[in-house]
């Protein structure tokens, strides 16, 4: 098995990351530092840092509920990072990030291969969040929200106009808005060139796993039907994003 697969299927990362970490020295293998492209085995001493790896002996796929001041990062010199707060038994990381001022709908898993297929851009996944603002939402914010918003950060050299999108009215203060794609703080910066400052944001579905009741900090395992369809949704994408990796 190539190494980037090895690491991928431990549930560590996406192939693509993967191969940057190889790329960065950080992997041994038998110790000594991995090159790209290198092949292993179940008995090989694969470790990234001092860390050892296995690879995965079953698939994991949870959706948690991520409080608001959890941070989505795998660097454990961060105090409140998502890995550290989950203190799952099983190594799983996140399908997508949620930045720390949000909540809502985070999906974990040790499937590098859905990982992967869930993070590529041109898939488009839908992702819906509910919104609130702090001033009362009209049908010209919402009708210039779901056309499309430029929005620019000369910092992040970011100049774009965002794709279109469906939004709807749920109460004075508050929207739903379903996104395909996946700017830094999209649903923010979108608010603020319309005028609008987001005071809470939480994401309630990801394709077809929704938050549903689920409180705030607690997790759950998907069902099958759920599990069979999410695979369903990303299975050609999955075999797409395989493909381009090896």
């Amino acid at each position: 098995m190539r190494l980037n697969k090895y690491i991928s299927e431990a549930g560590i990362c996406s192939r693509r990351e993967a191969d940057r970490l190889i790329e960065s020295g950080r992997v041994t293998v038998d110790g000594k530092k991995a090159v790209p492209g290198m092949q292993v085995t179940e008995q090989s001493d694969v470790r990234i840092g001092k860390k050892r790896i296995g690879s995965r002996s079953g698939k994991v796929v949870l959706v948690v509920n991520k409080p608001v001041g959890i941070v989505c990062t795998e660097d454990m010199r961060e105090r409140r990072n998502i890995i550290r707060f989950l203190d799952y038994p099983v190594r799983v990381t996140y399908a997508g990030r949620l930045d720390k001022d949000s909540g809502g709908l985070l999906i974990m898993t040790n499937d590098g291969d859905l990982i992967n297929a869930m993070m590529r851009a041109r898939h488009r996944h839908e992702k819906e969040y509910k919104v609130t603002v702090n001033k009362p939402v009209t049908d010209e914010f919402l009708r210039r929200m779901s056309e499309g918003v430029r929005i620019t950060d000369k910092e992040k050299k970011l100049d774009v106009v965002t794709l279109p999108c469906k939004t709807k009215k749920l109460g004075k203060y508050t929207f739903s808005i379903i996104l395909t794609q996946g700017i830094n703080r999209q649903i923010r910066r979108m608010c603020g060139a319309c005028g609008y400052k987001v005071t809470e944001l939480l994401r309630v579905r990801v394709l077809n796993i929704k938050l549903g009741g689920l409180k705030s900090g607690e997790i759950r395992k998907l069902t099958e039907q759920e599990l069979k369809e999410l695979y369903e949704q990303t299975k050609g994408r999955q075999d797409e994003g395989a493909g381009g990796a090896s």
